[in-house]
């Protein structure tokens, strides 16, 4: 699964069970964020043994963003046989912080910040 738009990218690599999201997410609108939603949740409900989220060069994420990822990470929890593994940058500001909460939500999600 492949979305590519001028701002961003997200792709999902069945062999490595990788969600990989690169570019700014600046999306303000519910129906904007659909086609994320759906391919996070269609990952989930594959139910692998982890999921990876590979945010590394995901630049900027808007409060809806992580609304979209804490979703996601609660229903991965509610599932209790998927762990979520993320890849997160030190380099990007708000990804230290915002990456920190996810476990809040899920105290197994494994967070590596490079």
């Amino acid at each position: 699964m492949e979305i590519d738009t001028k701002d961003y990218s997200v792709r999902y690599d069945r062999a490595t069970e990788t969600v990989t999201c690169c570019g700014s997410f600046r999306l303000s609108q519910p129906e904007e964020w659909g086609p994320i939603v759906e391919l996070l949740n269609s990952t989930a409900d594959g139910e692998p043994k982890t999921i990876t989220l590979d945010l590394r060069k995901l630049e900027f994420l808007n409060s809806s963003g992580i609304n979209i990822l804490s979703k996601f990470t609660i229903k991965v929890r509610q599932q209790k046989h998927t762990q979520i593994a993320v890849k997160g940058s030190k380099q990007i500001p708000w990804q230290g912080k915002s990456l920190k909460n996810l476990q809040r939500l899920m105290p197994s999600l494994h967070l590596e910040l490079e």
